[in-house]
């Protein structure tokens, strides 16, 4: 009983310190002070009076200021599709460079959003006009096409031919995951059935994909496929697709890598339309070539989810 007594004595002592200690503290988070006078200003980089729209390489510095912002946030939107969302990125010191890749003259549309205390912000946005022109080097052209019509397959034999990293400059190995030799065969071999055909129509001087899969086309489901009449939902598999066919042009890569040892030959394939896609079918349309001959084909793609980069290694099909 004695025993029992103390315990109490203890507990009954405790629980009033408990409550003294638990006193309600006043937090202040400080004035939430919004930035105003946000200006956007733009240099279309090469433009005078011959060239109101630039020099053709599509390059545009840009920089922000506003009264009371500590922090800046980016995104860029081509005015013909305002109805895609915004994809904003970090602006250090309301600072930025962007390549527009979309050949010829188009109309972009900038928005920045600045931060002020308290996390307070405000919007404002600026169109701006830029020429982009570009002609890939001609051995690029002969390698992918033959100068006429060339198919490619993915190259199952390699290690690494397919893999996954982060999508930016500073990083261009698939660092997170990197697929080993036959990977797939057991669970989506249309990963390795699939062929894409790159032509050259020297005529018009055009250039065109055309798709065949006859297992079917390897891609996620859903929101995240890229290519039409995929499934809603489902795991990552062989999906029918019926194949299709579409324009493409050789565009300037979109990002340039800060690290010099990077290697890339700074030019991109840009797809046309929904209906065709380059090795799997959850990537969008621009395919970084980093390297290529004859025989070999190294591509970075940026996935459908925000990111990641995707890389896929091809060989000359049989």
């Amino acid at each position: 009983m004695k025993k029992r007594i103390k315990i109490l004595s203890i507990v009954a002592i405790i629980i009033p310190a408990f409550f003294i200690g638990c006193q309600e503290e006043d937090y202040n988070l400080g004035d939430l002070t919004t930035p105003t006078n946000l200006v956007i200003n733009t240099e279309i980089v090469g433009q005078n009076s011959s060239n109101p729209n630039g020099d053709g390489s599509g390059n545009v510095n840009i920089s922000a200021t506003a009264n009371d912002a500590l922090a800046y946030k980016i995104a860029y939107k081509d005015v013909t599709d305002l109805s895609t969302a915004n994809e904003f990125a970090n602006m250090p010191k309301g600072l930025a460079t962007k390549k527009f890749t979309s050949l010829g003259e188009h109309t972009y549309r900038i928005t920045v959003i600045a931060y002020g205390k308290g996390g307070a912000s405000t919007v404002a946005t600026k169109d701006v006009t830029v020429v982009s022109n570009f002609n890939p080097e001609a051995y690029i052209v002969t390698a992918l096409t033959n100068d006429s019509s060339k198919s490619w397959v993915v190259d199952k034999s390699v290690p690494g031919h397919f893999g996954v990293g982060p999508w930016n400059a500073g990083s261009y190995t698939p660092e997170w995951w990197s697929a080993a030799i036959n990977e797939k065969v057991n669970c989506c071999n249309c990963f390795y059935t699939a062929t894409f055909t790159f032509v050259k129509n020297t005529s018009s001087n055009t250039f065109s994909l055309n798709v065949a899969t006859p297992d079917g086309a390897f891609t996620k489901t859903g929101s995240l496929a890229s290519i039409p009449g995929i499934p809603g939902s489902g795991d990552e598999g062989c999906y029918n697709y019926g194949g299709g066919s579409s324009a493409f042009s050789f565009i300037p890569s979109s990002e340039n890598p800060t690290n010099g040892s990077v290697v890339t030959t700074h030019t991109s394939i840009m797809l046309g339309g929904t209906t065709t896609f380059i090795g799997y079918g959850s990537l969008q349309k621009e395919f970084e070539i980093l390297e290529i001959n004859a025989n070999y084909m190294y591509l970075r793609a940026q996935g459908t989810e925000t990111g990641n980069a995707w890389y896929l290694k091809l060989k000359p099909a049989n």
